[in-house]
């Protein structure tokens, strides 16, 4: 089973000395982080879906190997908060399409405000494609129930591990890749802080059970605040050999 290591976007002017050299063009930076990721989480679609022949590019560009999550547009998420999805839904499986075998999973992230709705969910996960791999972000406490478990099962989607940002963090696996995201140990700042060694050892243990029961595991660093996430996905990978 594979464990894919990488972090929610490449492209921060704060991961200089980190991960990029100093006066990097910032349309080099993707071409670096392949260079020590395998895998990335694109958060810059959240705020406005790219073109098609962006992802086309994408599938050109990247190197064999490579994957891409890439999180759905707000206006689907978090505007209609997944209200009659048919249009987006056909618009992200073009797009996906474009980017053929780079394409990792499509990251669902719900409102923190939006509670339990199955039926409304159902109806999403229906619309898509069965060849658009699924991973949800359910914030919303209500969101934690056995039923709403299985209905991800049966659709054949993740439910997202969280980990920080006040959000519920439940080790269930509902797909046969889990989806991790690791937004930060601050309890103050959203997205902020760097995790600990001993927190890493933690998860990195979580992640060889679900890895030997069989499950792919993908995990993307959020905190990216001083290259923290950089950094906490090196230890990672190292703390698991990958």
């Amino acid at each position: 089973m594979s464990v894919r290591i990488g972090t929610s976007g490449w492209s921060y002017d704060h991961w200089e000395h980190v991960l990029y050299p100093p006066g990097l063009p910032s349309s080099q930076r993707l071409a670096r982080y392949v260079q020590e990721f395998g895998t990335v989480e694109l958060n810059a679609s959240f705020y406005r879906w790219p073109r098609e022949s962006t992802f086309a590019g994408w599938q050109r560009r990247l190197p064999a190997g490579f994957r891409m999550s890439v999180k759905a547009p707000r206006g689907l998420t978090h505007a209609k908060r997944l209200y009659a999805p048919e249009v987006w839904a056909q618009r992200i499986a073009r797009s996906w399409h474009e980017l053929g075998d780079r394409r990792e999973v499509l990251l669902v992230q719900l409102r923190p405000d939006q509670a339990r709705d199955d039926a409304r969910l159902d109806w999403f996960l229906a619309s898509l494609p069965d060849w658009v791999r699924v991973a949800a972000e359910l914030r919303h406490p209500s969101w934690q129930h056995d039923d709403v478990f299985s209905l991800l099962e049966r659709r054949g989607a993740a439910s997202v591990v969280m980990s920080g940002a006040h959000l519920p963090c439940v080790l269930r696996a509902t797909a046969p890749t889990v989806y991790v995201r690791m937004h930060g140990p601050d309890h103050h700042h959203l997205y902020g802080g760097s995790y600990s060694d001993d927190d890493l050892r933690w998860w990195a243990d979580r992640i060889r059970e679900w890895s030997d029961g069989g499950r792919d595991v993908l995990v993307y660093f959020n905190n990216d605040g001083g290259g923290a996430a950089v950094r906490n996905a090196r230890t990672l990978r190292w703390l698991l050999g990958v």
